[in-house]
């Protein structure tokens, strides 16, 4: 029993290890296995008397429930051939049963770990994203505030809906099916198949005309699937910029609290704008890329930019010229359809008429300012800025429309100026040419076409457009022609693509939005789309702005890392001349230089208020009499002192003193008080600082102090209350003290001296060199001053016959002089007589007119006695003394005026003089020059520019 049972072992044993082997071929060798189980499942062992039958299929397997039978065996004795199964089949099921549990078990916990460890994985290699939560706007984390996703997810459609739109499978199949029988070799249908190859020429013909209807109508119904899908683009792309806007306006409204960046557009625009500013001359510096639009006059060039922009801008005029100096719009997204200028912060809301129209007649004002006198056109850019939801990034360049004649009223040179200005734009290699044609002329006519051509021959950076194609269908006799201008056959010039546009009906009060209508409709229904000549993104100004927009950004990124190169490669260059010629200067730019100058003369300024009372009083008294003194003497002292009458003396003096007071003297104190204030300023302004001083600063100071000087004025009402204190100073005769009475002698006797010492030099030049002069200098004497000394030595006789002579000669006395003189062959006029008595007679004077002051030294006394019982007169100095009080009493007021009024009021004329000039480009220029200044201001313009340009570089690859 024990071995029958351990055969029965080793059997089950065998016949699991064949199963487990299932699908394998194995050839296990027969030694390896129970003597019994190789009998039973080898059939071809050599031990095997009883052969079992051959198995059906090549590939089915043993089993253990192979051959059960329905009855028990009951066990042979064992013997060395056959031996019969046994029978075990539950236990063998169950043991089957609970391996099969153990493996799902196993495969299930071990799969389980298997993919929580991949899981780990891949969740340890993705980023962590929560510092970049900002990227993510705070309304997408209100979407259901303003989207009603519950309504969007009715409104899909269900698995049964979508099962009703799914194929039928049934119904295909069974199609397959009968196109199978169909071409099948032999069958029915080849028979009729093959019948029809073999029609009649009148069945070839209708289907010939079937075929050209159905291509007809493939082409309507292309056509209007992309008009359709054009329409539900543009939907599509009105809701998405609603939702833009949306987002914008609650930026601007503050609730994303990070700092929002400035767009690319808006970096790349202000490098331009500095690039203008430092490259006026147009040099091959400026390599960055810009949309320049050229066209010929009235072609439609300002309509196609205002369709870009989606706003009516600009100034608009029916054939004349209205663009008078290159343009700069730089158009980006915004929450508001607004414009403005890059000087100004005022902002034009373009959705307003009224702010239209005052943008349009800013925009002309500002043309008119650029062009010079005697000029049409100006090469000076207006920068303009047009921010609004839906508009494409870029930076377009409107320029003068190029023109063939000049007409009345332009300047001579106008045509070639226009031209001039386009090829310094033109010429830029990353500049996009966008060449405007208009459709409803001649192309032959064009001009613009041959410039395009020039600059761009290859045709790798033009962009042709045909405006006003509406005029141009209707017409053109031939249709194929217009095809010929959009496909360049027409010209010798090339570009990079063709578009066709309508910018209107010729009605300048059409708004954008009806023109895009029009545009639509008109090529909706258009023959040029229908017969193929045009293609659907040929058309439209929308498809225009994406084609030039997605150009412009193309060419940006090609071209904007060299000309950043080259800009570090400027700037190292000018660095290093800067170090080798002012190593121990800063690098101050004009701007710099100009607010550094204007600290100085406000310094300056200043110091006027430092100036002492006693300086400013001194130098006004000295000053007041140097402009009055000739005044005094000729026109007041001498008439008066000449009547030898004390009485006619002091009547004269007063009325001449009254009537000088009313009219001239305090106009004269006025000006002598400016003039001097002009002085003072002019020192302090001028004078050297020591090692301090900068020469480059002269020609601004001089500048300025003109500029001050002329736009000063003084106070009007100063000469009023002047007027008032001379007077009363005048009236005054009284004189206190001995001290007054000598400070008055010594005023005069400087008075009388200068006048003397004037006198004699005028006389030594009337008669010439005395005979010290003649001998020691070898001078000798012309013959008219010959007959004037020989005058004078008559006339002088006279004197000494007579020293009390009046004034003036009597006609006998004349006639005497000139017969004496006549009588030593002297020929004399009357009139020179009459001259040469004058300086004579003066010198004779004002001689006994100072012997006089020697004498009233001490006549202080009998003046306290006012000359009763004495000889002694001494009126003159009295009239000098009230001359000498009424100076210093003006000196005074004009100080005080000076101090507390007329300084400050030129302070702030220096203030208001230097704001001008720092706000006049021009003015800073031709006042602050030199080597210097030149370098240290485009060293800073190319730091300026590179800097903006790493700025945008790195905004562009983090946009990437």
């Amino acid at each position: 029993m024990w071995r029958a049972r351990r055969a029965a072992v080793a059997c089950e044993v065998c016949q699991s290890l064949v199963r487990h082997s299932s699908g394998i071929q194995r050839n296990l060798p027969l030694q390896k296995l129970h003597l019994v189980s190789r009998s039973i499942y080898h059939s071809h062992h050599p031990a095997l008397k009883l052969q079992r039958p051959q198995l059906r299929t090549s590939f089915q397997q043993f089993s253990s429930l192979t051959n059960l039978s329905l009855h028990k065996l009951k066990l042979s004795p064992i013997k060395y051939g056959y031996q019969p199964r046994r029978n075990f089949w539950p236990a063998r099921l169950a043991a089957r049963l609970l391996k099969l549990r153990y493996i799902i078990l196993g495969s299930a916990v071990g799969g389980g770990y298997t993919a929580k460890k991949t899981f780990d994985e891949w969740k340890d290699m993705i980023p962590d994203l929560s510092d970049y939560k900002w990227i993510v706007p705070d309304f997408i984390w209100e979407i259901d505030e303003y989207i009603d996703l519950e309504k969007i997810r009715k409104a899909l459609p269900t698995s049964e809906d979508l099962a009703k739109l799914a194929p039928d499978l049934d119904k295909l199949a069974e199609s397959f099916s009968l196109l199978k029988d169909f071409f099948t070799t032999g069958s029915p249908g080849e028979t009729a198949f093959r019948a029809t190859d073999h029609g009649s020429e009148s069945d070839k013909h209708y289907r010939k005309v079937s075929d050209k209807e159905k291509i007809d109508q493939l082409q309507e119904e292309l056509l209007h699937t992309q008009l359709k899908y054009q329409r539900i683009l543009e939907r599509l792309e009105k809701e998405n910029k609603e939702l833009r806007k949306l987002v914008l306006q609650k930026d601007d409204k503050g609730i994303h609290h990070r700092k929002l960046k400035k767009s690319l557009i808006d970096m790349y625009s202000e490098v331009l704008d500095v690039l203008s500013d430092y490259d006026a001359s147009y040099n091959t510096q400026d390599h960055l890329p810009r949309v320049v639009v050229v066209g010929d006059q009235s072609a439609g060039k300002t309509s196609v930019l205002e369709m870009i922009a989606q706003a009516r801008i600009f100034p608009r005029g029916s054939g004349e010229m209205m663009t008078r100096s290159p343009v700069k719009v730089t158009l980006s997204e915004g929450p508001h359809h607004v414009a403005l200028f890059k000087d100004s912060s005022r902002e034009f809301d373009l959705t307003k008429e009224e702010d239209l129209a005052a943008l349009r007649h800013e925009i002309e004002l500002r043309m008119r300012k650029n062009v010079k006198e005697g000029c049409t056109v100006s090469p000076e850019t207006i920068s303009l800025n047009v921010k609004g939801p839906g508009l494409q990034r870029m930076v377009l360049v409107d320029l003068p429309g190029v023109i063939n004649t000049v007409t009345s009223g332009m300047a001579p040179d106008t045509k070639e100026t226009i031209f001039s200005i386009s090829k310094a734009y033109m010429q830029n290699p990353n500049a996009i040419i966008l060449c405007i044609q208009d459709g409803s002329v001649d192309a032959e006519r064009s001009i613009v076409t041959d410039l395009v051509s020039q600059m761009d021959p290859h045709g790798r950076r033009t962009i042709f457009v045909l405006t006003k194609v509406d005029l141009a269908e209707k017409n053109v006799a031939s249709p194929s022609r217009i095809q010929q201008i959009i496909e360049g056959k027409l010209f010798p010039m090339k570009a990079l693509g063709y578009f066709a546009v309508v910018t209107g009906k010729g009605n300048s009060s059409e708004s954008i939005e009806a023109i895009r209508e029009y545009e639509e409709e008109f090529f909706q229904n258009s023959k040029l789309l229908k017969t193929s000549m045009l293609k659907a993104h040929q058309v439209t100004t929308r498809n225009l702005s994406l084609a030039v927009s997605d150009c412009f950004w193309k060419m940006v990124r090609e071209s904007v890392e060299q000309q950043a190169d080259s800009f570090k490669a400027t700037r190292f260059n000018l660095e290093t001349e800067w170090k080798n010629n002012y190593p121990r200067l800063r690098e101050l730019d004009r701007n710099e230089l100009f607010e550094k100058a204007k600290n100085e003369i406000l310094d300056e300024v200043i110091s006027l208020s430092q100036v002492t009372p006693k300086h400013w009083e001194e130098i006004l008294q000295q000053s007041l009499w140097e402009r009055v003194s000739t005044h005094v003497i000729e026109n007041i002292y001498l008439p008066a002192a000449q009547t030898m009458n004390s009485g006619t003396f002091n009547t004269t003096v007063d009325i001449k003193l009254k009537q000088w007071t009313d009219k001239q003297l305090p106009n004269k104190a006025v000006e002598v008080a400016w003039e001097t204030l002009q002085e003072e300023f002019s020192r302090f302004m001028t004078e050297p600082k020591g090692k301090e001083h900068d020469d480059i600063f002269d020609k601004l100071k001089e500048a300025v102090k003109e500029e001050s000087i002329k736009r000063h004025k003084w106070n009007d009402f100063a000469e009023d209350s002047l007027r008032v204190i001379q007077h009363n100073a005048l009236e005054d005769r009284s004189i206190t003290d001995k001290q007054q009475w000598d400070a008055a002698i010594y005023f005069m006797e400087e008075a009388l001296q200068a006048r003397l010492k004037d006198t004699e030099n005028a006389i030594e030049n009337m008669i010439g060199p005395d005979w010290k002069k003649r001998w020691l200098y070898w001078k000798n004497r012309t013959q008219e001053q010959g007959v004037h000394n020989e005058t004078k030595n008559e006339l002088e006789k006279m004197l000494k016959c007579n020293e009390e002579h009046p004034a003036y000669l009597a006609s006998d006395e004349i006639t005497t002089v000139r017969k004496n003189l006549e009588s030593r062959g002297v020929e004399v006029d009357p009139s020179l007589i009459k001259d040469t008595w004058h300086q004579v007679y003066r010198r004779h004077f004002l001689k006994t007119a100072l012997n006089h002051c020697n004498l009233c030294r001490r006549g202080f006394y009998y003046y306290q006695r006012h000359f009763i019982d004495s000889e002694l007169e001494c009126n003159d100095v009295v009239l000098f003394w009230r001359i000498q009080r009424m100076l210093a009493i003006t000196a005074n007021t004009l100080r005080q005026q000076l101090t507390n009024t007329e300084v400050r009021r030129l302070e702030k004329n220096v203030k208001e003089v230097l704001e001008d000039f720092a706000e006049d480009g021009e003015k800073k220029i031709k006042l602050l020059t030199g080597k210097r200044v030149q370098l240290a201001e485009d060293l800073k313009k190319v730091r300026e520019i590179q800097e903006k340009l790493d700025a945008f570089i790195e905004a562009l690859h983090q946009e990437k």
